[in-house]
């Protein structure tokens, strides 16, 4: 994945965690993510892994590829 595109999916998720009102904590024990993982992929630093990313769309009630609509 292209820097651009680890950025813009960052940004996404970090919006879409606020706009619900989730604190990094509180996602991540939601879906049991280290909250590093989670700030990492959120600023474009790391590639998501798969299951990951699935984690990260069933704690936001999505399907994966709702998640990946950004």
């Amino acid at each position: 994945m292209q820097q651009n595109e680890l950025q813009k999916l960052g940004n996404y998720l970090k919006k879409l965690r606020k706009s619900r009102k989730l604190t990094l904590s509180a996602l991540c024990y939601r879906n049991g993510l280290e909250p590093s993982t989670v700030s990492r992929i959120e600023a474009g630093i790391v590639e998501a892994k798969y299951l990951t990313l699935l984690k990260l769309a069933h704690a936001y009630n999505m399907e994966l590829h709702e998640l990946l609509k950004f």
